[in-house]
């Protein structure tokens, strides 16, 4: 509408918000892709860990002949940190966020981005899994506002689920998927919906994956063989949730239960143990598989 703020549709300079598994990912690519990128995550060691892994990605995509000595020290000198949130977002054209998937979390995040950012910039949600039109609740402007779902490893992974809540503006939607591509993804575009696409069919895989291991019906490494094998998927859906991480498996499970019912994503007591005993996946060292026993 005339008189109000346009979002940004060429993008810059990007803010990440959270250092973790898929923080750390999206800066990378961003950054690698030619944009300026700033880092911010209020656990310093997060941060450290982060860093540490961008360089060792950086640096065996150098070893493989898949990125350039070069490519390498460009993409290492766009990624600044930033110590506060308002400083992290006061010049960024789009802030995402990649925190862990607890909705008061995300929403208490966005009441600080929006006060501290542009009014054009575009702001982005990693989540996997929660409402894009809830978390957007907490904005005065949720015309700017979508859901950019990334994949682990990001800088691997193809796919990123552009997801469009009720309220995003076509503007938003086009800056989003033009900004996907801009990174060498493909995007596909869904609607705000429990699970989105891709979690809602993963997330049924996995589970079902796990009652056949509760059931005795094969060992792990079978079931992610037929899978493999049989259907072509590059990985089987047990392995995958070792490298998700079985509390987060657990946790997209139990939001998909409360919102879409039915047995289908109620979880299977095997994977509520693990997670009670520890064994969370490659994070922890033991899930399905022993991650400390094999090359990941």
């Amino acid at each position: 509408m005339d008189g109000q703020p346009r979002v940004a549709t060429w993008i810059e300079r990007v803010t990440v918000l959270g250092a973790g598994v898929m923080g750390h990912g999206i800066a990378q690519v961003a950054a690698m892709a030619g944009h300026r990128v700033t880092l911010h995550d209020p656990d310093a060691a997060a941060v450290d860990r982060g860093l540490a892994r961008i360089r060792a990605n950086l640096d065996k995509g150098v070893s493989l002949g898949k990125v350039s000595e070069e490519s390498r020290t460009a993409a290492l000198d766009r990624i600044a940190l930033a110590p506060s949130l308002a400083s992290a977002c006061a010049e960024a054209d789009l802030v995402v966020e990649a925190a862990p998937e607890r909705m008061g979390l995300k929403r208490s995040l966005f009441r600080g981005v929006e006060a501290a950012a542009s009014p054009s910039a575009l702001l982005a949600t990693n989540t996997s899994s929660l409402s894009i039109d809830a978390i957007a609740q907490v904005l005065a402007g949720p015309g700017r506002f979508l859901g950019l779902h990334f994949f682990n490893p990001v800088h691997l992974m193809a796919l990123v689920e552009v997801v469009r809540g009720s309220c995003t503006d076509q503007a938003t939607l086009d800056a989003g998927v033009a900004f996907a591509r801009g990174l060498g993804k493909e995007p596909i575009v869904v609607r705000d919906a429990p699970g989105f696409a891709s979690s809602r069919l993963g997330v049924a895989l996995g589970l079902e994956a796990m009652r056949m291991v509760e059931e005795g019906v094969a060992e792990p490494a079978a079931i992610d063989k037929a899978m493999e094998l049989g259907y072509r998927h590059p990985m089987g859906p047990l392995r995958l949730t070792d490298l998700v991480g079985l509390d987060v498996r657990l946790a997209i499970a139990d939001y998909l239960h409360e919102k879409l019912g039915g047995e289908r994503y109620r979880p299977p007591a095997i994977l509520r143990r693990m997670v009670e005993e520890g064994k969370l996946g490659r994070k922890t060292g033991e899930g399905f598989y022993r991650w400390d026993r094999e090359k990941e």
